[in-house]
C-alpha cells in the first residue's frame, strides 16, 4: 500500500523518509540522532521534500506537519550535514557539488566537511633530499647490507606514498578553497581530517582510532 501511495504522490517517501527522523528528534527520545544517508544523488532530493510540499500546500495538515519538519531541518543548533569524501578527484567534485546544491535547494546548513583516508606526510623538504640520496646505488649497497635484503620494495613503496600524498593535496587544497562556500555569508565551515589506517581488519579499535582522530581535529 506504502509503494502504491508513494508512488501514486511524488515526494510521500522522501517526506515519510525525513519525516521519521525528524519526529525522533522533536520527542526527544535520544540525545543525539546521527543519519547514514543515502548517496549525495538522493540526499538532497530528501532534505528538500519538507519545502517543497511546503511551497504546494497552503494550508491544511500536511502544511502542518511539513511546518515543524522544516523548522527543525532550518535550525543549525537542531540539524546539520556532515559530508564525508576522500582526497580523490571524483569524491572532491562531487562534494563541492553537493555543498553547491545543499546551499541552493535546502534549508539545511552545512555542519562540516570530513576528509576519509587522508595519507601522512612521510618526508619533508630536507626528509625529501635525504630520501633521494638514499635512492641512490652506493646507499642501495649498503641498506642491502644493513637490512639483509634488497631495499627496492621498500624504496618504491615509500616514493608510491610521496607520489599519492601530494596528488592528493592537490584534491584536498581544491576542497579547501571550496567548502566556505556552503556556510551561510561565507562563514568557516569545519574540515575535519581522518587519517588513512593501515588495517587488514576494522572494528572497535578502528572505531577507537578514528574517534581520537576527529577529537584531535576539533580541538586543534
Amino acid at each position: 500500500m506504502f509503494d502504491f501511495v508513494a508512488s501514486a504522490a511524488p515526494g510521500v517517501r522522501e517526506i515519510v523518509t525525513v519525516g521519521k527522523l525528524c519526529w525522533e528528534v522533536r520527542e526527544r527520545h535520544y540525545d543525539l540522532v546521527v543519519v547514514d544517508a543515502v548517496a549525495s544523488g538522493h540526499i538532497v532530493g530528501q532534505l528538500a521534500a519538507p519545502q517543497a510540499i511546503n511551497r504546494l500546500v497552503q494550508v491544511g495538515l500536511i502544511r502542518q506537519q511539513t511546518g515543524w519538519m522544516l523548522d527543525i531541518l532550518s535550525d543549525p543548533r537542531t540539524s546539520g550535514v556532515l559530508v564525508v569524501a576522500t582526497p580523490e578527484e571524483m569524491p572532491v567534485t562531487e562534494t563541492i557539488e553537493l555543498i553547491g546544491r545543499l546551499k541552493a535547494e535546502t534549508t539545511v546548513s552545512l555542519a562540516g566537511v570530513i576528509v576519509n583516508r587522508v595519507l601522512p606526510e612521510l618526508f619533508g623538504t630536507r626528509e625529501g633530499r635525504a630520501f633521494e640520496a638514499v635512492c641512490g646505488e652506493p646507499a642501495r649497497e649498503f641498506l642491502t647490507e644493513k637490512i639483509g635484503g634488497r631495499p627496492e620494495p621498500l624504496l618504491d613503496a615509500a616514493r608510491l606514498m610521496v607520489k599519492m600524498r601530494r596528488s592528493r593535496a592537490a584534491h584536498l587544497e581544491r576542497l579547501r578553497e571550496s567548502v566556505s562556500a556552503g556556510a551561510p555569508g561565507g562563514a568557516a565551515v569545519p574540515l575535519l581530517y581522518v587519517p588513512y589506517l593501515f588495517l587488514r581488519s576494522y572494528g572497535l579499535r578502528s572505531t577507537r582510532q578514528i574517534a581520537a582522530a576527529l577529537a584531535a581535529e576539533l580541538e586543534s
